[in-house]
């Protein structure tokens, strides 16, 4: 059946959640951080159950979605034999459980004109985010080294993917998205954080080589990359010029190691410390190798690198640390979390999902450039690239907007692959088979995906 609320539905599932933040202390406006989840949850529900249906097979759907379940509902067994504090089991499990719906939500055949409207609702929430993160960060106040850890919107990489695809793929230039791209590079400079600037460089990069399916293509994306990076040397020349202080920091933050007594990062040693304890937690018996330690299992930093940390913290402290958030590292994380049989499936997922949609798109760029669907297509790969990027300096599945973005991303993208795919490879393999194929060619059209009508 029809749904002519299906718009109000994505935009109530993504908009609310870009108001999430941080808050100073656990129980910091706890009622408000709810007042923001709960709609979300509700619209994504709504959007699962009134999404359409493949009718064709769809291979690498079936593989993403048994990753996904499996990772997701194996949760509970590990659960159940850890025996992990409840509360946070679920605060960690939150993200996990609305990047799971956003997949299911948007990896049916929808319609162009709904995929449209989720494009501009994923537009709207991310700079909204972007905003909000920035601006309630500095109402926090403080100097500049506390302050920094809280302007950077979770998904301020996603948002910078979708731009670049904008600049390098589509070619396409406007007065917002310039002016939105400048202010994340000024973020990033404000943040002094190393791992962003190098998840955009890897994007700009993923960005060329999506839009060059020859070497004349290659030669021209290459320059529009090389603009990119030159606008944001410009821009980190500027910020140093107008501001010092911030050229300071990122003094001291790339020249960390050398001032330190073991020659090595702080930032380095310490999360390396966390993967490290969380890499001899999960290995230290058959059981947990295979199931996991589950999410929230509390974790430390492994004693092996203490002496690296000599006078940037006591011992004393170094041995009080103990966490039982989401790790900094996805990839690691999710071998503490899930053991080989719940927590490998995610991330192989994931990237078997971008290498294979990667590949398509530009394959495709190439034998049918201006296919309507092939824009939204590289938005949403580039979308699902920045969930790599982010994991560089961060876990993307930690924040619960971030959870859900890149739900959303994969939905998207697996669903417009298998659309493309049965539209641009099988109907011509089809058709070259059988020359005179007296069946008109009508899986050309987005409908015939669906066993209903389209939402």
């Amino acid at each position: 059946m029809r749904n002519k609320h299906a718009i109000l539905w994505i935009w109530m599932c993504l908009l609310p959640l870009a108001l999430d933040y941080k808050a100073p202390d656990a129980q910091s406006g706890l009622a408000a951080q709810w007042l923001v989840v709960i709609p979300a949850l509700g619209s994504t529900l709504i959007l699962v159950m009134i999404a359409p249906r493949f009718t064709h097979p769809a291979p690498l759907r079936t593989f993403v979605a048994t990753a996904v379940a499996l990772s997701i509902g194996g949760s509970v067994v590990t659960q159940l034999a850890q025996g992990n504090d409840v509360g946070n089991y679920l605060r960690v499990l939150l993200p996990f459980m609305l990047f799971a719906l956003g997949f299911v939500a948007t990896c049916g055949p929808w319609k162009p004109l709904r995929v449209a409207q989720m494009e501009h609702a994923l537009w709207y929430a991310n700079v909204l985010c972007l905003v909000f993160t920035l601006v309630f960060g500095l109402a926090v106040g403080g100097p500049l080294h506390d302050v920094r850890y809280r302007i950077v919107s979770p998904t301020m990489l996603g948002l910078q993917a979708v731009l670049l695809h904008q600049f390098i793929v589509a070619r396409r230039f406007s007065v917002t998205t310039v002016l939105v791209f400048i202010a994340t590079l000024l973020i990033e400079l404000l943040s002094v954080t190393r791992s962003l600037l190098v998840g955009t460089a890897l994007l700009a990069m993923f960005a060329t080589w999506i839009a060059s399916p020859s070497l004349r293509h290659l030669l021209r994306a290459s320059l529009r990359a090389l603009g990119a990076l030159l606008c944001i040397a410009l821009i980190a020349a500027s910020s140093a010029w107008f501001a010092p202080e911030v050229a300071d920091h990122w003094a001291q933050r790339v020249f960390a190691a050398k001032q330190t007594s073991a020659g090595r990062d702080p930032t380095t040693i310490t999360r390396l410390a966390e993967m490290r304890d969380q890499f001899d937690q999960v290995t230290s018996s058959a059981g947990t190798l295979l199931f996991g330690e589950g999410y929230g299992h509390e974790y430390r930093y492994s004693p092996i690198y203490l002496p690296d940390l000599q006078g940037q913290i006591s011992e004393k402290d170094f041995y009080a640390i103990q966490d039982w958030t989401a790790g900094h590292n996805f990839w690691v994380y999710q071998l503490f979390a899930g053991g080989i049989v719940f927590g490998i499936g995610l991330p192989v997922a994931v990237l078997g999902a971008l290498l294979r949609a990667g590949f398509a798109c530009r394959r495709w760029r190439r034998v049918a450039p201006r296919d309507p669907m092939l824009g939204p297509f590289g938005r949403a790969v580039m979308l699902l690239a920045a969930m790599p990027a982010t994991s560089i300096g961060g876990n993307p599945l930690g924040a619960r907007f971030s959870g859900l973005v890149y739900g959303v991303a994969l939905g998207l993208t697996v669903a417009l692959y298998a659309q493309l795919h049965y539209r641009l490879d099988v109907v011509r393999e089809r058709k070259r088979a059988e020359p005179n194929f007296a069946r008109p060619v009508q899986a050309a059209s987005l409908n015939t995906f669906v066993t209903s009508e389209p939402r």
